[in-house]
């Protein structure tokens, strides 16, 4: 038996060409963990979490520049989050964790919006 005629799964349906719908499933399902952790913070990184994990099950297909945005969104959003904190002290803060916050609700917005439009996320690089 030639073991280069094996077919090797991966995460398009090769009958549409198409990723399956359960990954879109998931992409949505971090979106909106991403939006509740604006109420539950805890839930913004069961979102990431689950991102990192699919992202691979993604690779090649319109969904992976969606799991990399969210990814980005979720990392960038804590960075600024932690910048603007220490900056409290002298003010300039309060405006860097507003303006990181209204980014972040931003990304969580438009990336779902393309989602449900079936269209990639921009991706840098």
């Amino acid at each position: 038996m030639n073991d280069n005629l094996t077919p090797t799964p991966t995460a398009v349906d090769s009958q549409a060409g198409r990723p399956p719908d359960s990954l879109k499933t998931v992409a949505v399902v971090v979106y909106a963990l991403q939006a509740i952790g604006y109420f539950v913070g805890i839930t913004a990184l069961i979102g990431v979490i689950i991102a990192h994990i699919k992202i691979g099950d993604a690779r090649g297909t319109w969904l992976e520049s969606h799991f990399r945005w969210q990814i980005r969104t979720f990392w960038y959003s804590l960075l600024w989050g932690i910048i603007g904190a220490l900056l409290i002290a002298v003010l300039v803060g309060y405006l860097v964790l507003a303006v990181a916050f209204v980014w972040s609700i931003y990304r969580v917005a438009k990336g779902w919006l393309r989602l449900i439009d079936g269209k990639a996320m921009y991706t840098a690089g």
